[in-house]
């Protein structure tokens, strides 16, 4: 069974940077990693997602530009770069393998705030 541990945030500055960390763990084949994120009382929504073989990547609307998705294939972990973050960015980020329900991570908080 595959299982996600997301790391790597923290509270911000708008306008800062953060970089989130999600390691894979589990013999299962990644073909795709993605990210969601949760705010409170919201749905979570689709963040970001790249393909392990061809590295194609896809970003939400709210994000692109701002976020980049990365991987490093010995570690079986992704990366997700955030810059300019806004409040809105604040959320509960969490990673998934391969759609895998069973894969959810616990999240990793990042706040946005002056």
């Amino acid at each position: 069974q595959v299982h996600a541990v997301e790391s790597g945030g923290g509270l911000v500055q708008p306008g800062g940077s953060l970089r989130l960390s999600c390691a894979a763990s589990g013999s299962t084949f990644i073909h795709r990693m993605n990210w969601y994120r949760q705010a409170p009382g919201k749905e979570r929504e689709f963040v970001a997602r790249i393909m392990w073989n061809s590295g194609n990547t896809k970003y939400a609307d709210s994000v692109k530009g701002r976020f980049t998705i990365s991987k490093d294939n010995a570690k079986n972990t992704v990366y997700l770069q955030m810059s300019i973050l806004k409040p809105e960015d604040t959320a509960l980020y969490y990673c998934n393998v391969n759609g895998d329900p069973d894969s959810w991570g616990q999240g990793t908080q990042v706040t946005v705030s002056s």
